[in-house]
């Protein structure tokens, strides 16, 4: 392993590490009613879906069909991911940089980083 990959590999321990003390913050501007309901639906239905694959691999089923259904999982968290994360930029983000605090800005592409990867 070079020492650049390293270093690399050291920045992104100490920002999970980082991330991980941080989340327990509370939103200052709590989201929307209807929001956290739409939101709480749509957790749902994907943890139902995951039951659904965790059922069918129970009963052994078409490894094809299997990871169809791991596909759809997949895009309903990228769904809500993407919810939440606008939801941050809109709220959270923009009252940091109102109140002056622009190091906000490096938690926005840590998440952006980490989104992508979804």
């Amino acid at each position: 392993m070079s020492e650049r990959e390293t270093i690399d590999i050291t920045a992104d321990a100490r920002r999970d590490s980082r991330a991980a003390e941080g989340c327990c913050h509370h939103k200052e501007t709590p989201r929307s009613t209807e929001f956290q309901a739409d939101l709480q639906k749509r957790l749902n239905r994907a943890i139902g879906q995951l039951n659904g694959v965790k059922g069918m691999l129970d009963d052994n089923r078409y490894c094809g069909d299997v990871l169809v259904q791991l596909a759809a999982v997949e895009s309903a968290i990228r769904s809500i991911s993407a919810m939440l994360l606008q939801d941050h930029l809109e709220t959270c983000v923009v009252e940091q940089v109102r109140q002056g605090n622009d190091e906000v800005i490096d938690e926005v592409m840590q998440l952006m980083k980490r989104f992508s990867r979804l």
